[in-house]
């Protein structure tokens, strides 16, 4: 062979291999990638046109694919087309729609719904083989359909979220969020149409509530999951994690005395920081116990717990509850926020004494602030929520199912014993009285965060039932829902709501 005819079989070589690996580079390792590709025409005509599995609720399919006479050949239908219904679950369901945006459950359980999931092999195989048409499985979820249609009748007309949990194995029983919306609006089959409802829905923000009447909106559209993507300061609900941070310390009791004064000025600023409405929290009293402080939700005592208990103490014991941490339901949670936790924002002690009593830079999702009662109920031990209960494959089989499994251990099975008997406090004597159920024993604790910017608080209200035997543990929250300024405003219109939850759940 000649020196041409040599370095023309190089260059040809060359080129097959360049061409081998480029092939091979598209077809396996890209191919993943492409086919997610929002603007791969033929996913979205193969997602659309699938068997795409049911979203089960109790024992109702409340989303279906139904055959339809058009170039998609199937079309995805929530609540069988019911608007009211469909709004109820939308913040678990999510929506599919036709630009590839899909949200809930069905973007975080897509592999399942389309019967792509690897635990699946089985089936895809016999599809192979048999050249049926494959079929995507359900999921069926925790939510109890009672539960959750007590906790969107309940708040009416707030803009909030509620949640309940099972706080023996952190099984999501209900997740509300208002104001909502009806996904049917997003699952037509027109590109222009659902762009267009979706930006107008990504736009929509609700009014809040002021305390001069100027016209301020919430930064969260109805498209967020308030339970899980919003994050609001706690308020006195955080009371609760800083009598857990103080007992855990070993330098407190319930019985422990606590300063109580009519205010209390923050280190270093020469602000003070008043009880409502200005009064000492038990008359007469300049120091009253731990316990007195949780039951009439004591800020001056809550300020210089923050301060006793520190940086350090606060700080890992919002770790201990993996606060800074987002989770997978499986749809993906906005982590907390805590002072001190941040290094571009440094802390200062006033911070941290503003954190005793939940405000200031705390932040927590509705979600977290029902494991935090949850945990207490459970003995001290956290349990991983989740939404998902099993799935199953077109043969109706259980192919997967969920295993309650501990998150952490924040505290003492002996501190959330001292942490249930002082909530009952609140409930029975204390704040929380609205929340009370006859014949049951209630834990709970109310929270009244203010905004700032004249927006009027947001109210809370988090516990359990019944003590004696938790079956659920509650968080509600009314996103700048007060009238007032006073805790008991939480106690006047969060507790009921929470009442009537908690009522559904223990029937």
């Amino acid at each position: 062979m000649n020196t041409t005819l040599r370095r023309l079989s190089t260059v040809v070589m060359a080129m097959f291999l360049v061409l081998m690996v480029s092939t091979t580079w598209i077809q396996f390792v890209q191919a993943g990638e492409l086919n997610d590709n929002g603007r791969n025409v033929r996913k979205i005509y193969r997602d659309l046109g699938a068997a795409r599995g049911p979203i089960v609720v109790g024992e109702d399919n409340v989303v279906v694919s139904v055959p339809i006479d058009d170039a998609y050949g199937r079309q995805r239908v929530y609540a069988d087309g019911s608007e009211d219904l469909a709004k109820l679950y939308a913040p678990i369901t999510g929506f599919f729609a036709v630009n590839g945006n899909t949200a809930g459950l069905e973007r975080s359980a897509n592999d399942y719904l389309s019967g792509r999931a690897d635990s699946l092999w089985l089936d895809q195989l016999q599809n192979l083989l048999t050249g049926q048409e494959a079929e995507g499985s359900s999921v069926d979820t925790t939510i109890d359909p009672k539960i959750q249609q007590a906790a969107w009748d309940a708040l009416g007309n707030y803009t909030g979220a509620a949640v309940a949990l099972d706080p023996r194995t952190g099984a999501i029983l209900a997740m509300v969020s208002k104001p909502s919306y009806d996904p049917n609006s997003l699952a037509v089959h027109s590109s222009g149409e659902v762009n267009e409802t979706y930006q107008g829905l990504a736009n929509t923000k609700p009014q809040i509530n002021t305390d001069d009447g100027s016209e301020q909106f919430s930064p969260y559209s109805v498209l967020t999951n308030r339970a899980i993507d919003a994050t609001y300061p706690p308020g006195s609900t955080f009371k609760v994690f800083t009598s857990a941070a103080a007992i855990e310390s070993g330098d407190f009791t319930p019985d422990s005395e606590v300063p109580s004064p009519n205010g209390y000025e923050l280190t270093n600023t020469g602000t003070t920081i008043n009880n409502f409405g200005g009064y000492d929290c038990v008359a007469g009293k300049t120091k009253i116990t731990l316990a007195d402080a949780m039951r009439t939700s004591c800020n001056s005592s809550y300020l210089w717990l923050g301060g006793q208990i520190g940086k350090e103490g606060m700080t890992d014991m919002f770790k201990a509850f993996r606060f800074d941490e987002s989770l997978e339901v499986p749809m993906g949670t906005v982590a907390g926020s805590y002072p001190g936790l941040d290094n571009t924002n440094p802390d200062s002690v006033d911070r941290i004494e503003l954190s005793g009593m939940g405000q200031g830079d705390v932040k927590l999702t509705p979600l977290q602030v029902a494991m935090m009662s949850a945990t207490v109920a459970n003995g001290g031990t956290e349990m991983k929520p989740y939404l998902i209960k099993s799935i199953r494959d077109s043969e109706l089989e259980v192919v997967e199912k969920t295993n309650p499994s501990t998150l952490a251990n924040p505290i003492s099975s002996s501190t959330a014993d001292a942490l249930t008997g002082m909530m009952i406090g609140v409930v029975e004597n204390g704040s929380g009285q609205n929340a009370q159920i006859p014949g049951v024993s209630v834990a709970g604790k109310t929270g009244t965060a203010e905004n700032g910017g004249h927006r009027q608080p947001t109210l809370w209200f988090t516990g359990f039932a019944p003590t004696d035997d938790p079956q659920v543990a509650i968080a509600v929250v009314l996103e700048n829902g007060g009238n007032s300024t006073v805790d008991t405003a939480s106690g006047t219109l969060a507790a009921p709501i929470a009442k009537k939850i908690l009522e559904a759940a223990i029937g």
